[in-house]
Protein backbone atom coordinates (compact mmCIF):
# COMPACT_ATOMS: atom_id res chain seq x y z
CA UNK A 1 0.00 0.00 0.00
CA UNK A 2 1.20 3.63 -0.81
CA UNK A 3 2.56 5.55 2.11
CA UNK A 4 2.39 9.24 3.05
CA UNK A 5 5.42 10.72 1.55
CA UNK A 6 5.55 13.19 4.59
CA UNK A 7 3.96 13.63 7.51
CA UNK A 8 2.62 16.96 6.67
CA UNK A 9 0.84 15.85 3.77
CA UNK A 10 -1.31 14.03 5.88
CA UNK A 11 -2.06 16.40 8.58
CA UNK A 12 -2.76 18.94 6.24
CA UNK A 13 -5.25 15.75 4.19
CA UNK A 14 -6.96 15.66 7.58
CA UNK A 15 -7.25 19.10 8.63
CA UNK A 16 -8.69 19.91 4.66
CA UNK A 17 -11.54 17.30 5.65
CA UNK A 18 -12.24 18.39 9.65
CA UNK A 19 -11.90 21.96 8.13
CA UNK A 20 -15.41 22.72 6.12
CA UNK A 21 -18.80 24.83 6.22
CA UNK A 22 -19.37 22.92 9.61
CA UNK A 23 -16.96 25.26 11.02
CA UNK A 24 -17.13 28.50 9.15
CA UNK A 25 -20.61 28.89 9.13
CA UNK A 26 -22.50 26.41 11.16
CA UNK A 27 -20.56 26.73 14.55
CA UNK A 28 -20.95 30.64 15.02
CA UNK A 29 -24.79 30.59 14.04
CA UNK A 30 -25.10 27.42 16.48
CA UNK A 31 -22.85 28.94 19.17
CA UNK A 32 -24.92 32.23 18.88
CA UNK A 33 -28.04 30.82 19.05
CA UNK A 34 -27.15 28.23 22.26
CA UNK A 35 -26.14 30.75 24.54
CA UNK A 36 -22.80 32.35 23.29
CA UNK A 37 -19.71 32.01 25.52
CA UNK A 38 -21.76 29.67 27.44
CA UNK A 39 -21.63 27.18 24.72
CA UNK A 40 -18.24 26.99 24.60
CA UNK A 41 -18.35 25.08 27.71
CA UNK A 42 -20.91 21.78 26.24
CA UNK A 43 -18.88 22.27 23.10
CA UNK A 44 -15.54 21.53 24.57
CA UNK A 45 -16.73 18.70 26.95
CA UNK A 46 -18.51 16.78 23.99
CA UNK A 47 -14.96 17.35 22.23
CA UNK A 48 -13.25 15.63 25.31
CA UNK A 49 -15.25 13.18 25.67
CA UNK A 50 -16.74 12.12 22.58
CA UNK A 51 -15.36 14.03 19.26
CA UNK A 52 -11.59 13.71 20.07
CA UNK A 53 -11.91 9.45 21.07
CA UNK A 54 -13.49 8.67 18.05
CA UNK A 55 -11.28 10.99 15.98
CA UNK A 56 -8.24 8.94 17.03
CA UNK A 57 -9.67 5.29 17.24
CA UNK A 58 -10.80 6.02 13.62
CA UNK A 59 -7.23 7.08 13.05
CA UNK A 60 -5.53 4.19 14.71
CA UNK A 61 -7.93 1.43 12.86
CA UNK A 62 -6.97 2.89 9.45
CA UNK A 63 -3.52 2.86 10.68
CA UNK A 64 -3.03 -0.50 12.24
CA UNK A 65 -5.60 -2.15 9.33
CA UNK A 66 -3.96 -0.53 6.69
CA UNK A 67 -7.26 -1.12 4.49
CA UNK A 68 -9.99 1.60 3.67
CA UNK A 69 -13.63 1.81 5.00
CA UNK A 70 -15.11 -0.91 3.59
CA UNK A 71 -12.60 -3.78 3.77
CA UNK A 72 -11.82 -3.00 7.47
CA UNK A 73 -15.12 -4.42 8.59
CA UNK A 74 -13.45 -7.57 7.28
CA UNK A 75 -10.92 -7.51 9.50
CA UNK A 76 -12.96 -6.19 12.95
CA UNK A 77 -16.21 -8.30 12.43
CA UNK A 78 -17.07 -9.94 8.95
CA UNK A 79 -20.73 -9.52 9.73
CA UNK A 80 -20.67 -5.90 10.14
CA UNK A 81 -19.18 -5.69 6.28
CA UNK A 82 -22.63 -3.63 5.32
CA UNK A 83 -21.75 -0.84 7.46
CA UNK A 84 -18.66 -0.31 4.94
CA UNK A 85 -20.99 -0.02 1.93
CA UNK A 86 -23.69 2.24 3.97
CA UNK A 87 -20.58 5.21 4.79
CA UNK A 88 -20.11 5.07 0.75
CA UNK A 89 -23.44 5.69 -0.01
CA UNK A 90 -23.98 8.41 2.10
CA UNK A 91 -20.68 9.86 1.74
CA UNK A 92 -21.83 9.39 -2.12
CA UNK A 93 -24.62 11.85 -1.33
CA UNK A 94 -22.85 13.71 0.78
CA UNK A 95 -20.33 14.48 -2.21
CA UNK A 96 -23.76 15.08 -4.54
CA UNK A 97 -24.71 18.55 -2.41
CA UNK A 98 -21.01 19.21 -1.12
CA UNK A 99 -19.87 19.56 -4.90
CA UNK A 100 -23.40 21.57 -5.60
CA UNK A 101 -22.19 24.17 -3.12
CA UNK A 102 -18.48 24.85 -4.21
CA UNK A 103 -20.48 24.58 -7.55
CA UNK A 104 -22.35 27.54 -6.56
CA UNK A 105 -19.24 29.47 -5.56
CA UNK A 106 -17.58 28.81 -8.79
CA UNK A 107 -20.32 30.66 -10.52
CA UNK A 108 -20.01 33.60 -7.58
CA UNK A 109 -16.36 33.33 -8.27
CA UNK A 110 -17.53 33.70 -11.86
CA UNK A 111 -19.79 36.04 -11.60
CA UNK A 112 -17.81 38.59 -9.54
CA UNK A 113 -15.21 39.97 -12.69
CA UNK A 114 -17.51 42.31 -13.38
CA UNK A 115 -17.25 46.27 -12.75
CA UNK A 116 -20.39 45.91 -10.51
CA UNK A 117 -20.92 42.72 -8.64
CA UNK A 118 -24.44 41.87 -9.72
CA UNK A 119 -25.47 41.22 -6.49
CA UNK A 120 -24.92 44.57 -5.53
CA UNK A 121 -27.74 46.48 -7.61
CA UNK A 122 -31.17 46.60 -8.03
CA UNK A 123 -30.57 47.12 -11.73
CA UNK A 124 -30.46 43.89 -13.25
CA UNK A 125 -33.12 41.88 -15.57
CA UNK A 126 -33.93 39.44 -12.79
CA UNK A 127 -34.79 42.17 -9.86
CA UNK A 128 -38.60 42.70 -9.17
CA UNK A 129 -39.71 45.52 -7.68
CA UNK A 130 -39.77 44.18 -4.12
CA UNK A 131 -35.80 44.76 -4.41
CA UNK A 132 -34.53 47.28 -1.76
CA UNK A 133 -31.41 48.27 -2.38
CA UNK A 134 -29.40 49.01 1.21
CA UNK A 135 -25.76 49.72 0.02
CA UNK A 136 -24.20 53.04 0.22
CA UNK A 137 -27.72 54.38 1.49
CA UNK A 138 -28.44 55.71 5.07
CA UNK A 139 -32.26 55.55 4.38
CA UNK A 140 -33.97 52.80 3.61
CA UNK A 141 -37.87 51.80 3.89
CA UNK A 142 -37.92 48.18 4.74
CA UNK A 143 -41.04 45.78 4.50
CA UNK A 144 -41.89 42.45 4.77
CA UNK A 145 -41.62 42.15 1.14
CA UNK A 146 -38.60 43.78 0.27
CA UNK A 147 -36.04 41.62 -0.80
CA UNK A 148 -32.01 42.17 -0.94
CA UNK A 149 -30.11 42.15 -4.29
CA UNK A 150 -28.03 39.40 -3.22
CA UNK A 151 -31.29 37.19 -2.05
CA UNK A 152 -32.55 37.90 -5.25
CA UNK A 153 -29.34 37.16 -7.31
CA UNK A 154 -28.95 33.81 -5.97
CA UNK A 155 -32.24 33.02 -6.49
CA UNK A 156 -33.65 34.37 -9.27
CA UNK A 157 -30.40 34.60 -11.62
CA UNK A 158 -28.41 31.56 -9.84
CA UNK A 159 -31.17 29.18 -9.56
CA UNK A 160 -34.15 30.61 -11.20
CA UNK A 161 -36.60 29.60 -9.02
CA UNK A 162 -39.07 31.52 -10.40
CA UNK A 163 -38.82 29.24 -13.63
CA UNK A 164 -40.12 26.51 -11.08
CA UNK A 165 -43.40 25.53 -10.17
CA UNK A 166 -43.06 23.29 -6.95
CA UNK A 167 -41.72 19.87 -6.62
CA UNK A 168 -43.61 18.57 -9.67
CA UNK A 169 -42.23 21.16 -12.19
CA UNK A 170 -38.56 22.00 -11.24
CA UNK A 171 -37.86 24.09 -14.89
CA UNK A 172 -34.89 23.27 -17.05
CA UNK A 173 -31.25 22.40 -16.64
CA UNK A 174 -29.16 25.79 -15.82
CA UNK A 175 -26.30 25.15 -18.28
CA UNK A 176 -24.07 27.53 -16.33
CA UNK A 177 -24.20 25.76 -13.24
CA UNK A 178 -24.01 22.03 -15.07
CA UNK A 179 -20.57 23.30 -16.31
CA UNK A 180 -19.62 24.41 -12.85
CA UNK A 181 -20.18 21.29 -11.17
CA UNK A 182 -18.51 19.53 -14.18
CA UNK A 183 -15.36 21.20 -13.66
CA UNK A 184 -15.87 20.58 -9.89
CA UNK A 185 -15.78 17.18 -10.25
CA UNK A 186 -13.05 17.30 -12.88
CA UNK A 187 -11.09 18.77 -10.29
CA UNK A 188 -12.07 16.18 -7.51
CA UNK A 189 -10.89 12.95 -10.10
CA UNK A 190 -7.79 14.91 -11.36
CA UNK A 191 -6.79 15.36 -7.37
CA UNK A 192 -7.59 11.65 -6.20
CA UNK A 193 -6.48 9.99 -9.83
CA UNK A 194 -2.84 8.88 -8.83
CA UNK A 195 -4.26 8.61 -4.55
CA UNK A 196 -2.03 10.18 -2.11
CA UNK A 197 0.53 11.07 -4.45
CA UNK A 198 -1.65 13.78 -6.06
CA UNK A 199 -4.07 14.60 -3.24
CA UNK A 200 -1.00 15.05 -0.85
CA UNK A 201 -0.24 17.82 -2.89
CA UNK A 202 -3.15 19.51 -3.39
CA UNK A 203 -3.53 19.25 0.01
CA UNK A 204 -0.96 22.01 0.49
CA UNK A 205 -3.31 24.73 -1.32
CA UNK A 206 -7.07 23.44 -0.61
CA UNK A 207 -6.28 23.28 3.52
CA UNK A 208 -3.98 26.70 3.68
CA UNK A 209 -5.95 28.75 1.20
CA UNK A 210 -9.19 29.01 3.59
CA UNK A 211 -7.00 29.86 6.88
CA UNK A 212 -5.44 32.31 4.34
CA UNK A 213 -9.15 33.74 3.34
CA UNK A 214 -10.12 33.83 6.97
CA UNK A 215 -7.41 35.92 8.44
CA UNK A 216 -7.86 38.63 5.80
CA UNK A 217 -11.67 38.81 6.48
CA UNK A 218 -10.31 38.78 9.74
CA UNK A 219 -8.16 42.06 9.67
CA UNK A 220 -10.86 43.68 7.23
CA UNK A 221 -13.79 42.82 9.46
CA UNK A 222 -11.86 43.87 12.56
CA UNK A 223 -10.93 47.80 11.38
CA UNK A 224 -15.06 48.10 9.77
CA UNK A 225 -16.53 50.46 12.44
CA UNK A 226 -19.00 48.74 15.37
CA UNK A 227 -16.47 45.27 14.84
CA UNK A 228 -16.38 44.90 18.41
CA UNK A 229 -20.28 44.70 18.97
CA UNK A 230 -20.65 41.95 16.56
CA UNK A 231 -17.65 39.98 18.94
CA UNK A 232 -20.17 40.94 22.25
CA UNK A 233 -22.99 39.59 19.60
CA UNK A 234 -21.32 36.22 19.50
CA UNK A 235 -19.57 36.07 22.56
CA UNK A 236 -21.88 37.39 25.24
CA UNK A 237 -22.87 34.28 27.50
CA UNK A 238 -26.90 33.28 28.53
CA UNK A 239 -25.86 30.73 31.37
CA UNK A 240 -29.27 29.70 31.65
CA UNK A 241 -29.40 28.23 28.23
CA UNK A 242 -26.71 25.36 29.93
CA UNK A 243 -30.04 24.07 31.85
CA UNK A 244 -31.48 23.27 28.61
CA UNK A 245 -31.34 19.25 26.73
CA UNK A 246 -31.14 20.77 23.13
CA UNK A 247 -27.91 23.25 24.08
CA UNK A 248 -25.87 19.85 24.56
CA UNK A 249 -27.21 18.06 21.73
CA UNK A 250 -26.34 20.85 19.49
CA UNK A 251 -22.65 20.62 21.05
CA UNK A 252 -22.76 16.98 20.75
CA UNK A 253 -23.83 17.11 16.88
CA UNK A 254 -22.18 20.29 15.59
CA UNK A 255 -18.67 18.04 16.64
CA UNK A 256 -19.79 15.37 14.53
CA UNK A 257 -19.90 17.86 11.99
CA UNK A 258 -17.01 19.77 12.23
CA UNK A 259 -14.49 16.39 13.37
CA UNK A 260 -16.15 14.30 10.71
CA UNK A 261 -15.58 11.02 12.47
CA UNK A 262 -17.86 8.39 11.10
CA UNK A 263 -17.38 9.01 7.64
CA UNK A 264 -14.68 6.58 6.67
CA UNK A 265 -12.37 9.18 5.02
CA UNK A 266 -10.31 9.44 8.38
CA UNK A 267 -9.61 5.14 7.82
CA UNK A 268 -8.44 5.63 4.20
CA UNK A 269 -6.51 9.01 4.94
CA UNK A 270 -4.90 6.79 8.03
CA UNK A 271 -4.30 3.77 6.45
CA UNK A 272 -1.46 5.50 4.15
CA UNK A 273 0.33 6.12 7.62
CA UNK A 274 3.41 4.06 8.74
CA UNK A 275 2.75 1.24 11.29
CA UNK A 276 4.35 3.14 14.25
CA UNK A 277 3.48 6.84 13.43
CA UNK A 278 2.34 8.66 16.51
CA UNK A 279 -1.31 8.97 15.78
CA UNK A 280 -2.28 9.93 18.77
CA UNK A 281 -0.61 12.82 18.52
CA UNK A 282 -2.20 13.77 15.34
CA UNK A 283 -5.38 13.62 16.62
CA UNK A 284 -4.41 16.04 19.41
CA UNK A 285 -2.95 18.48 16.57
CA UNK A 286 -5.82 18.19 14.26
CA UNK A 287 -8.66 18.15 16.62
CA UNK A 288 -7.02 21.28 18.43
CA UNK A 289 -6.65 22.61 15.43
CA UNK A 290 -10.26 22.36 13.81
CA UNK A 291 -11.94 23.12 16.89
CA UNK A 292 -9.65 26.65 17.22
CA UNK A 293 -10.93 27.31 13.27
CA UNK A 294 -14.53 26.92 14.62
CA UNK A 295 -13.70 29.68 16.98
CA UNK A 296 -12.01 32.13 14.63
CA UNK A 297 -14.55 31.60 12.23
CA UNK A 298 -17.15 33.13 14.66
CA UNK A 299 -14.91 36.52 14.66
CA UNK A 300 -14.89 36.79 11.02
CA UNK A 301 -18.77 35.46 10.51
CA UNK A 302 -20.17 38.20 13.17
Amino acid sequence: RDKWSKKMDFLLSVIGFAVDLGNVWRFPYICYQNGGGAFLIPYTLMAVFGGVPLFYMELALGQFHRTGAIPIWKCICPIFKGIGFAICIIGLYVSFYYNTIIAWALYYFYSSFSGTLPWASCDNPWNTPACTNYFGRSNVTWTNFSRSPAEEFYMRKVLEIQKSGGLYDVGGVRWQLLLCLFLIFTIVYFSLWKGVKTSGKVVWVTATLPYVVLLVLLVRGATLPGAWRGVVFYLRPDWGKLLSTAVWVDAAAQIFFSLGPGFGVLLALASYNHFHNNCYRDALITSTVNCLTSFLSGFVIF
